[in-house]
């Protein structure tokens, strides 16, 4: 049935066995990176004129209360203003309660 002359075993080469061990070492890394706790970033100690201006609202608490507020202060004008959004292909901003007058009058319609 078999070869007596092929009855002992092929030799390992070192090749396949480091090609073994980097993938181990590959897999332990990836196993590190996606479980490992991390801490939590800090918030950003400077102040807002050392900052870009697009990362000046992250400079301190203050600062971060102020761009919130005039952030929510901008939204609730939008929310309750006209305007154009897109003149040119007729497209309008209504206050939120006329435009729920609207659709509650289109739905009735229908």
């Amino acid at each position: 049935m078999s070869d007596p002359r092929n009855s002992f075993p092929r030799p390992v080469s070192l090749v396949t066995v480091l090609a073994i061990a980097a993938c181990f070492a590959l897999f332990l890394l990836l196993v590190w990176i996606a479980y490992v706790p991390r801490p939590l970033q800090q918030g950003i100690n400077l102040t807002p004129d050392q900052l870009s201006s697009d990362q000046a609202w992250q400079a301190t608490p203050e600062a971060r209360l102020a761009y919130l507020q005039a952030l929510r202060a901008k939204q609730d004008a939008q929310l309750h203003a006209y305007g154009w959004v897109d003149q040119k292909n007729g497209i309008v901003q209504l206050p939120i309660d006329r435009a729920m007058e609207l659709v509650v009058q289109q739905s009735a319609a229908k």
